[in-house]
């Protein structure tokens, strides 16, 4: 299934009144407040089955911003637009961006305006994670250039990085030893957007097509996506084989033992997984991903 194109749900000149603003008359008498709200989100569901269920209620964006106006006093109407969206994301799942302009009419500004008005943009984030692995070249050097791409790329954040792990190959190819790590972090991209960026990282650093599970300079895989499951022919969020690899497993627990997937626990997983002498071994703390090159 690729990823559906979002979809644009307006809300235009609800008026509200609330008691925000620095100077404390405002505090005290109060004043309207006007807000636009623009949320998008994937509707397909609605779209194709007509089901409102399935759709984002304006009721519900007005409902939330009322909530937000109406309460705690704040000096400035940029918090108050971010106040707003950030409920909109936490009430409502399906919505992946939403933009809040609060225009205060009645700014005591010495001035002629019309009005005054801030814009505030949020964009939900998604929890993910990655292996990466090498064997062919400098394979350290490689996956700390990888790293630093995943990095700098708009809209992903790395929060949290792994020991660098020597293992032996997986798939029964013969073929030179591998150096692994894993990496979690924050993305605003879409699961196919992300797959994209790993693609192009992986091609930029050398990999070529070449036999499955065989040498490769640099692999970059999407373990999970949030709680998401979805499969294509490219796609597979959780990772397909990520319950049968010590070589992800163990990074994987070094920096996200509790973390759940699929209703099993990584640390739960990687203790049941059966092991042999040498399969996955973790490099010494001082040659870490970070740009110590390892043997």
């Amino acid at each position: 299934m690729i990823s559906a194109p979002l979809t644009s749900v307006f809300v235009r000149d609800l008026c509200l009144f609330g008691y925000h603003g620095v100077l404390p008359e405002e505090n005290r008498i109060g004043q309207r407040f006007i807000v636009d709200i623009e949320i998008r989100a994937d509707l397909s569901g609605a779209i194709a089955e007509d089901d409102y269920r399935q759709a984002v209620c304006y009721g519900t964006l007005c409902e939330i911003a009322a909530e937000s106006v109406t309460g705690t006093p704040m000096d400035l109407i940029e918090a108050l637009a971010g106040r707003i969206a950030d409920n909109i994301l936490k009430r409502l799942d399906r919505v992946e961006v939403v933009l809040v302009t609060v225009h205060k009419p009645s700014a005591p500004v010495p001035y002629s305006v019309s009005e005054t008005a801030a814009t505030v943009t949020q964009h939900r984030r998604h929890e993910v994670a990655f292996s990466l692995g090498a064997n062919l070249g400098t394979r350290e050097a490689t996956l700390n250039a990888a790293l630093d791409r995943l990095s700098m790329e708009d809209g992903l954040e790395i929060t949290d990085v792994s020991s660098f792990y020597d293992s032996a190959p997986w798939g029964g190819i013969d073929q030179p030893a591998f150096v692994n790590l894993c990496a979690i972090g924050h993305t605003t991209l879409s699961p196919h957007a992300l797959l994209r960026v790993c693609k192009a990282i992986e091609g930029d650093l050398g990999r070529v097509p070449g036999m499955r599970w065989g040498a490769r300079a640099v692999d970059i895989d999407v373990l999970y996506y949030d709680e998401r499951s979805l499969s294509d022919r490219i796609l597979t969020v959780p990772h397909r084989h990520l319950f049968e690899r010590t070589f992800v497993l163990e990074p994987l627990a070094e920096i996200a033992a509790n973390h759940v997937i699929g209703g099993r626990r990584v640390a739960d997983a990687l203790a049941v997984l059966p092991r042999t002498s040498g399969d996955v071994t973790r490099r010494d703390p001082d040659c870490t991903a970070s740009g110590n090159e390892g043997a």
